[in-house]
């Protein structure tokens, strides 16, 4: 058998990118599996949601908003702490970088080599790279909530944190008056889940729990198509809580019998993949996923940092 290649550095063909309006001043850019990023206009200003992974990605995504409004940039929200969602945030020229307070102490510890690790991972991501003028910190953390209001009839904007999940430090954009949730990559819509550095145990579980209380009408997750009315929000909650409940049925079946890391792999490899083998980065993000997971189970509850020899040792042993 041919060994896979690396992670995703053979996807080098270019993804449509579409803005969707789905209120007024209110904006998605999806992009057929790539990472999603949103956008709120206030009265006088705009909140931007997720930051890319390159000033040039970053000011692409503008160059359409801007076809909309041109307001200046005042909050940029990071939903969590990974390059692709952060290294481009030089571009929006935000007056305020805000984030959850485990997101900027998460950057201070590991964000050179999660830098390094997501670079290789996912070459295409990366436009222009050397523009990249260094790690990206926040100005404003918090630990619980925050809400901004949007000025005249605009209602507000909360920001929130759910529970660990994805991350130590995720936090979701919710729109009260539009029944709006971006979640960022606490929930992805027909698009395969990327838990290297999650808690599964908390993010299938409580966590989950909190983003579907909002009992949201339009959904923009971290990755895949905009999920609109109630039921489809839910199904793409209980897809993504699907995955992980997969995964801790099966690596904690394979670790409670003696078994191995690579069996463990294998066997969820195995049940995973007919329902979400064909969607976005699958292959590419399962033999981190298990390897996180199984460190779980070995009693590690803070995520070992991944650097660019790290993923290659483990994608040598389980994704050929």
């Amino acid at each position: 058998m041919a060994i896979k290649p690396f992670a995703s550095s053979a996807d080098l063909g270019d993804k449509q990118e579409t803005l969707e309006i789905l209120a007024d001043g209110v904006y998605a850019l999806t992009a057929e599996g790539d990472p999603n990023v949103g956008a709120i206009e206030a009265e006088d200003f705009i909140i931007a949601f997720e930051a890319r992974a390159t000033p040039k990605a970053a000011q692409d995504w503008l160059a359409l908003l801007r076809e909309h409004t041109d307001k200046p940039v005042k909050y940029l929200v990071l939903s969590h702490y990974h390059a692709v969602r952060v290294l481009g945030a030089s571009a929006f020229d935000a007056e305020t970088i805000i984030a959850h307070e485990s997101t900027k102490m998460l950057i201070e510890e590991r964000g050179q080599q999660d830098w390094e690790s997501e670079f290789g991972r996912m070459p295409r991501l990366f436009r222009e790279p050397e523009g990249i003028p260094g790690l990206t910190h926040p100005d404003v953390v918090f630990d619980s909530r925050i809400e901004i209001p949007l000025g005249g009839e605009r209602g507000s904007l909360v920001l929130e944190h759910c529970g660990r999940g994805h991350t130590a430090g995720d936090i979701v954009a919710w729109l009260p008056k539009h029944k709006i949730l971006f979640a960022g990559d606490l929930v992805e819509a027909q698009a395969a889940l990327y838990t290297g550095d999650a808690f599964h145990f908390d993010w299938s579980s409580q966590t989950l729990d909190k983003v579907k209380s909002y009992q949201a009408d339009i959904l923009v997750g971290g990755r895949g198509a905009v999920a609109r009315g109630n039921d489809a929000v839910n199904a793409a909650i209980e897809q993504t809580r699907g995955f992980l409940t997969g995964m801790l049925d099966t690596v904690g079946a394979v670790h409670k019998r003696g078994g191995t890391l690579k069996e463990a792999f294998e066997e969820t490899h195995k049940l995973l993949a007919p329902k979400f083998g064909a969607w976005p980065i699958f292959e590419h993000c399962l033999p981190f996923d298990v390897k996180r997971l199984w460190d779980e189970f070995e009693g590690k509850d803070w995520p070992e940092i991944w650097t660019a020899k790290k993923d290659r040792e483990v994608w040598d042993a389980l994704q050929d």
